[in-house]
């Protein structure tokens, strides 16, 4: 090769490493600064109310705004939500040690909601939730864990068809406020958590969707 073209090649192979190195060094920063942009994301999101406003007392959810419900994957074609018609739920909040504070929750089994008629039934057979034998499903806890924050997990004992396990719930604290017309104190609640229904002796089909996850969506009132 001439020596002239032999310097162009030399020059623009120098070209191409310096613009790979700095191309590779700007992706280096860009995944740093997402990264941390992630992060904080993250901490934003599980931070929740500040409870230091919330009055030490016993709120009781408010059947209205009063969520609790379960996902699973059927085959893996889709992932029905089941709710529960009733929740019954009591928290006795400590102000001023927010971990000493508990809850008890009671679903009615009879209200298991699936929307639809023919699975409604079928899930309350003793196939499922025998609801005629166990009227109930229940949950009290036993620890609370950085609920100062707003967010934390709570574990306690769950009861199912006469079966009790720990059960976690991880959650946030998302508003402490006042009712808009009646000014009662009160606050809502998100929470998720995991278990397999095998496990409490509803294992029908099992293991298929024997992995199911648990949706809370609540509003507690104060009760005067």
């Amino acid at each position: 090769m001439p020596y002239f073209p032999r310097i162009i090649a030399a020059s623009a192979a120098l070209c191409l490493a310096a613009c790979s190195a700095e191309t590779a060094s700007q992706i280096e920063a860009k995944t740093e600064i997402l990264t941390d942009v992630t992060q904080q994301s993250t901490e934003m999101t599980k931070a929740g109310a500040d409870l230091s406003d919330l009055p030490s007392g016993t709120y009781e959810s408010e059947q209205g705004h009063a969520y609790v419900a379960f996902q699973y994957w059927h085959q893996g074609y889709s992932k029905p939500i089941i709710r529960w018609g009733t929740t019954n739920a009591t928290v006795v909040f400590d102000n001023e040690n927010p971990e000493n504070s508990t809850l008890e929750v009671i679903l009615p089994t009879k209200d298991i909601d699936t929307g639809v008629p023919a699975w409604d039934k079928k899930i309350k057979s003793a196939d499922f939730f025998d609801v005629e034998n166990y009227p109930e499903i229940k949950f009290v806890s036993t620890n609370i864990e950085q609920l100062t924050d707003g967010y934390g997990t709570l574990t306690g004992e769950l009861t199912i068809k006469d079966v009790t396990k720990p059960f976690t719930l991880t959650g946030t604290i998302n508003k402490v406020g006042n009712h808009f017309r009646s000014g009662v104190d009160m606050f809502g609640v998100s929470a998720t958590g995991q278990l397999k229904r095998s496990e409490f002796g509803v294992d029908t089909y099992a293991p298929s969707a024997d992995d199911i996850e648990i949706m809370v969506e609540v509003e507690f009132q104060k009760v005067e």
